[in-house]
């Protein structure tokens, strides 16, 4: 009889075990996106850092999130420091795996009926072109979830992935196919290179600007802003910066506003709740992408027959 008891007292405690093992193997957790509104603006800084990695900024409608990646022993390892490397805590098994799960879920869609893009950017901390040849071998084995950059143009996924931090901007270009674009810099704004290959401008914030949200924002800081967002929306790229005030604090909502009032693309944080009751509270449009796959298309076309 006691027997018994103990096989059945082992059951309970390991069948919830080996069906969250299961689920975790299919992609990960089942969020209800009935209860998730997308945020196209919302971009989760150093994501791997929270305590559900991809899965808390899912949970908080955030539709951009960035890992940190070093190549060690063959692996592409997330961190931010690479003493701070674990082995098995990889780009495959905290992001990649589990979005393709959510696609497989969501029909071919990261949030459940949302047809704008979801967005992985992978910055390389360590060596570049052998960090990103790694990246390249892994994400084409995924590649029906990802946008795809050919010849032709981009065929967009429902995740589109950014490399950012150690980009061999020269490898990249060279490629015939890819499945990621090139995270660019305010160097690279007005420079007349392709969305298709640099879809998006980041920069550090506190390198273009003085103000940090406390008091007006001066003037010439806030044309200067705008202006950046316009010659960027203007080649179909988008606007990101980071080191902005992250601490909840008036200035911090001040900075924000004045971000969204200026058209940028992306709201750089970690504090995934705040940002998302900013949004829902502040952004008259919160799950609508500024630039999307579809606009440039038409803008590309608009051209085309203007020449013609």
């Amino acid at each position: 009889m006691k027997k018994w008891i103990i096989l059945f007292m082992l059951a309970v405690v390991l069948i919830p075990f080996a069906e969250n093992s299961a689920s975790a193997k299919e992609g990960g957790e089942k969020i209800s996106d009935e209860e998730v509104l997308p945020l196209a603006k919302a971009h989760a800084h150093n994501d791997y850092e929270h305590t559900r990695p991809l899965f808390d900024a899912l949970q908080h409608g955030f539709t951009s999130v960035e890992a940190d990646v070093w190549l060690v022993d063959g692996e592409l390892r997330v961190a931010h420091d690479k003493e701070d490397v674990r082995a098995g805590r990889t780009l495959q098994s905290l992001y990649l795996e589990p979005l393709m799960g959510r696609v497989k879920q969501n029909d071919g869609a990261v949030y459940e009926g949302y047809d704008h893009e979801f967005i992985l950017w992978i910055d390389i901390k360590s060596e570049g072109k052998s960090t990103y040849r790694a990246i390249d071998r892994q994400l084409r084995e995924y590649k029906s979830m990802l946008t795809k950059y050919v010849p032709s143009g981009v065929k967009p996924g429902a995740v589109t992935v950014y490399i950012s931090g150690n980009r061999p901007g020269a490898l990249m270009k060279s490629q015939t196919v890819r499945y990621a674009a090139y995270d660019g810099r305010m160097s690279d704004l007005g420079a007349g290179a392709s969305s298709a290959f640099i879809p998006v401008i980041s920069d550090n914030w506190t390198k273009h600007f003085t103000w940090m949200g406390v008091g007006p924002m001066p003037q010439e800081e806030r044309e200067k802003l705008r202006s950046i967002v316009a010659t960027a929306h203007s080649n179909g790229q988008k606007v990101r910066f980071w080191a902005t005030p992250d601490q909840s604090s008036p200035a911090r909502e001040a900075l924000w506003k004045e971000l969204l009032k200026a058209g940028v693309d992306f709201i750089n944080t970690d504090d995934l709740k705040g940002l998302e009751e900013f949004l829902k509270e502040n952004d008259p449009k919160p799950s609508e992408p500024r630039i999307s796959f579809e606009d440039t298309r038409n803008d590309r076309e608009d051209k085309h027959q203007e020449k013609n």
